[in-house]
């Protein structure tokens, strides 16, 4: 056990110094015993909810209150946010100004550093800093001049580079091994990259700049290279603290280890089970190897939740305990009360998307504000399906980490020629199509609307229209897939199909970079457009929005909304309620994670997403896939929820029926020949003549019964539309 220096003042001790807040009745035992720690090196395991800043906070505070000179202290953090937020609550527990205690992320700290002491590296006070844009900009004046663009040429963007460059700094590996791994089709010009990275660096070196990662390396440089640099830098800081460890690369970790080499006096907070962060740079084994780093290391366990309830801390612990590697720890809370955390197991993914809009609906007449539910998901792409019913169903939301369905350009440029078939005279749509011509710019795109927008049918007079020599290659392709897809045999799925047979090409051409992470997207629109049997629900359901009105001129309180978040977006955030959604084997673990620390980062995210609850947690998955090539497969639930203790949740609808009236096992699926005189929803029984009442179409009359769980109305503002009854809300009208 470490000497505790300061066990002879009062200040430090329950009832010391009169007046002082640190105190065995103001912070756990845990988190006082971190709080006093003496000299010597402290690994603090934090728990989710644990106080962790909190625990921080009260460090700074102690070391004040014990006439540490503040300028002796650094806290280094992710965000300049948090540090700025420490000192201040410092300043107000310890009474004493933080003003001199420098506090801020690893790369703001190195700026000033190498400006102060840069000179022993060779780099003067006045070096620039450039950011991502600029750091892009030199990457193309450097492809340039190197012949590797312009006309003609097909090579990785700018972006591209840049991220093999920086991910090849961060994570130290090397370029190849990035490529190989996540740019496969990119290999070709893996001696490019070097050739580039090469004079990158000299350019930096020449016109005297400095990018994020450079600030990281040259810290380290000036801690290793220059012994003078080393004394001057390290007698000046005796106590470090550093937040968030378990997301330090190995970089940050190094720059640590050499910050405290002369007297060890160094605590890192931080949770290996929420370890995450690997595609960024972080190293796991960062906190797990610290107390090697740092012989005679006391591991102090913070394990008192605040947050959650304990049926949902026992369901996380138990994801936890399964781990491989981990700081072995029980969270538990002193609040009692709490229901089980829930499991439903769902038919598909449409009924998934119905059950959690239901209970998101239960939550909010409970009192619960929608700002104060969060569905999490693993990508981004699997929340396509419940985006699509939230908004049928006209509850707001927000997406956080990824776009929405809608939003990407490649979902775009894909929706525009569908929405062309429903709408001839979609201008937006057509000029985008058009744009997708190589030698067609906005004015030839804009002479060719102005031609076509007056005309009965759209299509024919395209086809009429005279092409320029340099694009008439690729117009006579657009035209001879528009007139294909005018056949009126043609699916929903049909049309997709033959507008991807088109688009592929310039698909792959446009977003050369990252195509196949692109595809994904496109693989899910194809499943979800294989689930309906008319293109015009397809493309209502993927544009309608709740009408502004309806929310204009409300309080903020009531404008508030739903949050759909990826994990990785949701860690640090909290909510009353979260539901976990998409936990199939085969999505959760993603279906490319290898046994090993791929599989573990995986069972961490999850460990992530279920700790984000405060008070209700529900996890759910589909029975059932719609593979890319519109076959359904039966998945079971992820090995992660297999593993827990059945006891710790409540089972919701473990064994679905399936009913014969749909074609396929799935809800939206292809109608089935059979011709049906009546369709069912989950009330009511539709049949044509009967007098409905939609939320956003207003009131119209059944025409006919076009499928299994579709209902044709003719609406009297709106005209004739095909209805989907899975996401369609149709109130009958008496």
């Amino acid at each position: 056990m470490q000497q505790n220096m300061f066990s002879d003042n009062p200040c430090s001790r329950p009832g010391g110094r009169t007046g002082s807040a640190i105190n065995a009745q103001t912070l756990n035992e845990a988190q006082y015993a971190a709080v006093t720690h003496g000299t010597g090196p402290v690994l603090v395991i934090a728990g989710a909810g644990s106080g962790k800043t909190r625990t921080l906070v009260y460090r700074m505070a102690f070391l004040l209150e014990q006439g540490i000179a503040p300028e002796s202290i650094l806290l280094l953090t992710f965000t300049r946010r948090a540090a700025q937020e420490m000192l201040w609550r410092a300043a107000q527990i310890s009474d004493q100004s933080c003003r001199r205690v420098l506090g801020g992320t690893f790369h703001a700290t190195s700026n000033m550093l190498l400006r102060q002491h840069g000179h022993h590296i060779g780099f003067g006070s006045g070096f620039t800093i450039i950011d991502r844009g600029d750091a892009e900009g030199i990457i193309n004046l450097i492809k340039s001049s190197l012949g590797l663009s312009g006309a003609g040429k097909r090579f990785p963007s700018k972006r591209v580079i840049l991220n093999l460059l920086s991910g090849s700094i961060n994570k130290a590996r090397p370029i190849e091994d990035l490529v190989f791994e996540s740019h496969i089709h990119l290999s070709e010009f893996i001696d490019d990259f070097h050739t580039i990275r090469t004079h990158y660096s000299q350019f930096k070196t020449d016109h005297g700049l400095m990018d994020y990662d450079d600030l990281l390396v040259n810290w380290q440089r000036l801690l290793v290279e220059s012994r003078q640099a080393q004394q001057e830098v390290c007698s000046r800081f005796q106590y470090i603290l550093v937040d968030e460890y378990q997301d330090t690369n190995l970089i940050q970790a190094e720059i640590v280890r050499l910050l405290a080499h002369e007297h060890d006096n160094v605590m890192v907070v931080g949770d290996d089970a929420q370890s995450i962060y690997s595609f960024r740079g972080a190293d796991f084994y960062n906190i797990m190897r610290f107390p090697d780093q740092f012989p005679g290391t006391s591991v102090i366990k913070l394990e008192q939740n605040y947050r959650s309830t304990q049926p949902i801390l026992n369901l996380t612990n138990s994801i936890i305990e399964k781990a491989e590697q981990k700081f072995t720890k029980k969270l538990f809370t002193e609040a009692e009360g709490g229901s089980k955390p829930v499991v439903f197991t769902a038919r598909n993914e449409a009924a998934e998307a119905r059950f959690i809009v239901d209970k998101i609906k239960e939550l909010q007449d409970q009192g619960i504000d929608a700002s104060n539910i969060a569905i999490l998901f693993r990508s981004g792409f699997h929340s396509y399906k419940l985006e699509m019913e939230l908004t049928s169903r006209y509850q707001d939301f927000e997406k956080r980490g990824g776009l929405k369905l809608t939003e990407s350009a490649h979902i775009k440029d894909v929706l525009s020629f569908l929405r062309i078939q429903i709408n001839p005279w979609d201008n937006l749509s057509w000029n985008r199509i058009l744009l997708q011509l190589e030698k067609v710019g906005p004015k030839t795109a804009q002479k060719i609307l102005a031609s076509i927008k007056q005309e009965d049918d759209p299509l024919e007079a395209l086809l009429r229209y005279k092409a320029a020599t340099s694009w008439k290659i690729g117009f006579g392709r657009l035209t001879e897939t528009l007139n294909a897809l005018r056949r009126p045999e043609l699916t929903p799925a049909g049309i997709f199909d033959l507008v991807m047979e088109y688009y592929q090409p310039i698909f792959e051409k446009i977003y050369y970079d990252d195509y196949p992470k692109r595809r994904r997207d496109l693989d899910q629109i194809k499943a979800l457009v294989g689930g309906y049997g008319d293109l015009q629900s397809f493309v209502d359901d993927t544009a309608l929005d709740p009408p502004e009105s309806a929310i204009e001129g409300k309080h903020s309180e009531d404008t508030q909304r739903l949050v759909l978040s990826t994990i990785h977006s949701a860690k640090g955030l909290e909510w009353d309620a979260v539901f976990v959604i998409g936990l199939a084997e085969g999505r959760f673990p993603h279906q490319n994670a290898v046994p090993g620390e791929q599989w573990e980062e995986e069972r961490r995210l999850l460990y992530v997403a279920a700790t984000r609850a405060r008070q209700q947690l529900f996890l759910t998955y589909p029975r059932q896939l719609m593979t890319p090539d519109r076959k359904f497969h039966r998945t079971v639930m992820s090995p992660f929820v297999r593993e827990i203790n059945p006891g710790l949740y409540e089972l919701d609808n473990p064994a679905p029926k399936v009913s014969s009236a749909y074609n396929a096992n799935y809800d939206g699926a292809i109608p089935s020949p059979q011709t049906r005189k009546s369709t069912r929803s989950a009330r009511t029984s539709f049949t044509p003549g009967m007098m409905v009442k939609h939320p956003f179409f207003g009131v119209g009359q059944v025409k006919a019964i076009p499928g299994p769980r579709r209902v044709e109305v003719s609406f009297d503002r709106h005209g004739d539309k095909i209805l989907h009854l899975d996401y369609a809300k149709l109130e009958v009208m008496t």
